[in-house]
């Protein structure tokens, strides 16, 4: 799945704005006609009104992020540097690596003031990946990530949305943040054989506590 490239900031760094080269096949779908798609999220978990936004924590010093956990959703992950690929899209995890997701290490480190992005596999040939269930997360929801200081970010949840590709909402995404924020991003919007997955899931959170 592609989109057309736009530009988009990352704090201050410009990446083409395409959500990732790919972040899921559905190919074992197709052998399983029982087989239900990825959660999707609810109407009711979209980005909630500023004024409903929780407490933001300080911003903490940069430090590079090694592991992603969600607890609500069973996610234990390592976390490896992505870089852009050659056509300025932003590069994937192995998709052979079914527990591994990776953030965008020439943009803002998870705790740091800006936008941080982390993207993962739904699923790959073999069935569901690490981020499978990210459009059952809820707001509200706790996400940790490991530090190479020996630190935890912990975020928030705000809000977990699906978008068709064609109407990715870059700024809104990928824009720069006066905050610690923090996006998970993988593939979503339904399932067909003929086009793959047709969007993306996007969790929206900000930092909230560390330890």
């Amino acid at each position: 799945m592609r989109r057309s490239a736009r530009r988009a900031r990352l704090g201050d760094t410009a990446i083409a704005a395409l959500t990732v080269v790919a972040l899921g096949s559905g190919v074992w779908l197709l052998g399983d006609a029982g087989t239900d798609t990825p959660p999707q999220p609810a109407a009711a978990e979209g980005r909630p009104d500023p004024g409903e936004e929780r407490l933001t924590a300080p911003a903490l010093a940069p430090s590079p992020p090694t592991r992603i956990r969600i607890p609500a959703i069973r996610v234990n992950a390592p976390l490896m540097g992505l870089s852009l690929t050659p056509s300025g899209s932003l590069d994937v995890p192995p998709a052979r690596e079914k527990n591994l997701a990776g953030w965008y290490e020439s943009g803002t480190m998870p705790g740091e003031t800006g936008t941080a992005i982390v993207a993962g596999h739904v699923d790959n040939t073999e069935g569901p990946a690490v981020f499978y269930d990210l459009g059952a997360l809820r707001r509200g929801a706790r996400i940790e990530v490991d530090r190479r200081d020996g630190g935890v970010a912990v975020f928030t949840v705000d809000a977990v949305e699906v978008y068709a590709a064609r109407d990715f909402p870059d700024d809104k995404v990928y824009g720069a943040a006066h905050r610690p924020e923090l996006r998970v991003i993988t593939c979503g919007g339904g399932y067909s054989k003929a086009t793959g997955y047709q969007g993306n899931v996007v969790v929206f959170a900000h930092l909230t506590g560390s330890r």
